[in-house]
């Protein structure tokens, strides 16, 4: 009887414990904020999880805090959001002008009635008469 080929027993593998030290963990967190490496390619030349790479940045960096949301944006974006803003403040400027015109005009219009003993601003404001009272109008005068 033939016998049965052994089984390659694998050595299991003991995954060593390592600790980094915090000066390492800062400098790889300082190169991760100045995009020199990537997290993809620390947790790769390091045998590091990502897990632990973001651990890392929440511990090190001023910028990514645990519980604060990071709006990301392309250039293009910004830039547009900027002009977005110019154009507000200048049609908020134009408003602000046309309201000191109106302003304006209308104490005008206020003093002009005081010099002329005329109220200017009643007799500009009479309803315009709509088209059956011309109607009536014209046809009465005829």
């Amino acid at each position: 009887m033939p016998s049965k080929p052994k089984k390659d027993k694998k050595k299991l593998e003991i995954r060593k414990r390592r600790i980094f030290s915090e000066e390492f963990k800062r400098q790889k967190v300082e190169l991760l904020i100045n995009k020199q490496i990537s997290i993809v390619q620390l947790s790769q030349i390091y045998s590091v999880s990502k897990m632990s790479i973001y651990r890392w940045l929440y511990k090190y960096s001023p910028h990514y805090n645990k519980g604060t949301t990071q709006v990301v944006q392309m250039e293009s974006e910004a830039n547009k959001n900027k002009e977005l803003l110019k154009r507000i403040a200048d049609l908020e400027r134009i408003v602000g002008q046309k309201q000191m015109r109106i302003d304006f005009l209308d104490q005008m219009i206020q003093l002009a009635s005081e010099e002329l003993k005329v109220d200017i601003k009643k007799n500009f404001d009479t309803q315009p008469l709509n088209g059956s009272e011309s109607e009536a109008h014209s046809k009465t005068s005829k």
